[in-house]
């Protein structure tokens, strides 16, 4: 594998604060204790999907390795913690050489999940791995819904192109994860070029409203484009009257018009009357790309329209209206000491309400049915029933410390996409409805 098939490995700060305080007075009540070194397994999962949604997305897995990777305390950080007082001297010790030398097994990028499902199982001490919970869920949450709004969309959009360009409504930084996101769940292009650089995404941009506001009339701003950028470029023809653009649009670039951008009105009317009147026009093979606050729904509703590219932006970055998966990240099995030989106990917490969670080291499996469609995730702590042992879903990533399962993010693309075909069809359903399998423990 060319190392540039996994994009361009852009310095990271350390990550060692992404987290929540609780984490490091725990540490320095363990060490106190000497029950930091008892070997741990945590693992992040959802109990439940957001409500409506029928499958999850997995996502953020190699960001998580690159955070779990530059997790380290330097001078300065060790200094904070220090004057304020966060923990105590030993502990800033402890802290000083930390580095996780644990294993990590997950789900790998873009496969699909459900309530239950071991999304990610961290194995080591105590101490190193409560450490990681904060900075792992804050990505998982965050890249998962991203995901999972971008597979709902690219499903709506039965193939047509989807271009992401949500960065000027989210944080900067979520900005490019987002993107990121958006591509594991069935985007083509981004409009962030942080993310193209970061990751390899491909780009694209043509301009906006207020270039052609910048010039004294449609057509001069027109003809710079064509002029810079040649004429398979994308017109934006909604700045003034439509009809009137278009016409502007073709006389200018002529019949080879790469295509036209409308982002405002009655989509679905204006699209048909736009591809009728460039028909006519001559220009057969110019695209239709709509822009103009999409989501999975109005995409849907776009699916009979003369339209060859969506833009989403703001719908997709937040999520769609669900910007967290609720994942969680528990111990669910710990031993009495560090020896490895020490047998590992299941341990859950016991709850009245809804936030009780299922003990034991766990392996999941997709079963499936005679034709080959899945039919239930089946999670389980003993031994892999022999029928399930080819249709494990964990996949080690991390192994002593030593990331091990890097990949090129078409790779979690195409898994992403493989994984959802082999969901019952009403997976991509956008009424509202259960899981579309169920979660069955063994």
């Amino acid at each position: 594998m060319n190392s540039a098939d996994l994009g361009r490995r852009v310095g990271v700060p350390s990550t060692a604060l992404f987290t929540d305080q609780y984490e490091l007075t725990m540490v320095q009540a363990a060490l106190k204790a000497g029950t930091a070194d008892r070997r741990s397994v945590f693992e992040a999962f959802t109990r439940r999907l957001p409500e409506g949604r029928r499958y999850g997305v997995v996502a953020g897995i190699g960001r998580v390795l690159d955070a779990v990777e530059n997790f380290h305390f330097d001078d300065e950080m060790l200094t904070f913690l220090r004057e304020q007082n966060v923990v105590d001297g030993p502990t800033l010790a402890w802290l000083a050489d930390y580095r996780f030398s644990g294993d990590i097994w997950g789900y790998p990028e873009g496969e699909v999940y459900f309530p239950g499902s071991p999304v990610l199982r961290v194995e080591g001490s105590f101490a190193e791995c409560v450490l990681l919970e904060t900075v792992i869920l804050s990505i998982l949450n965050h890249d998962s819904a991203i995901a999972a709004a971008a597979s709902r969309m690219s499903a709506a959009a039965g193939g047509r192109g989807l271009i992401e360009m949500g960065a000027r409504r989210t944080h900067e930084l979520s900005a490019v994860a987002s993107a990121r996101a958006a591509y594991i769940g069935g985007f083509h292009t981004t409009s962030d070029l942080a993310a193209g650089f970061r990751y390899n995404i491909p780009t694209v941009g043509t301009s906006a409203h207020a270039f052609t506001l910048l010039h004294d009339t449609e057509r001069d701003a027109f003809r710079a484009q064509i002029d810079s950028l040649g004429r398979g470029t994308t017109l934006l023809v909604d700045t003034y009257d439509v009809a009137e653009a278009v016409r502007t649009a073709v006389e200018v670039a002529g019949t080879g018009l790469g295509a036209v951008r409308i982002d405002s009105g009655d989509l679905l009317l204006v699209a048909h009357r736009v591809r009728q009147q460039l028909d006519e026009l001559g220009a057969t093979e110019t695209k239709i790309v709509v822009t103009s606050d999409l989501d999975e729904y109005a995409i849907a509703s776009l699916a009979a329209a003369p339209v060859d590219a969506y833009g989403v932006g703001t719908q997709l970055v937040t999520g769609s209206g669900q910007p967290t998966c609720s994942m969680v990240y528990k111990l669910v099995a710990r031993a009495g000491s560090a020896d490895p030989a020490e047998p590992l106990r299941p341990v859950a917490k016991k709850s009245l309400g809804s936030k009780s969670s299922v003990g034991g080291r766990k392996w999941a499996a997709r079963r499936l049915d005679e034709n080959g469609v899945a039919e239930a995730e089946v999670v389980g702590t003993g031994a892999v029933p022999p029928e399930l042992a080819d249709r494990q879903l964990l996949v080690e990533l991390v192994r002593d410390g030593e990331v091990i399962a890097r990949e090129p993010l078409d790779t979690a693309r195409e898994r992403h996409i493989a994984a959802r075909a082999g969901l019952p069809m009403s997976a991509v359903q956008l009424s509202r409805g259960e899981p579309v399998i169920p979660t069955e423990y063994v």
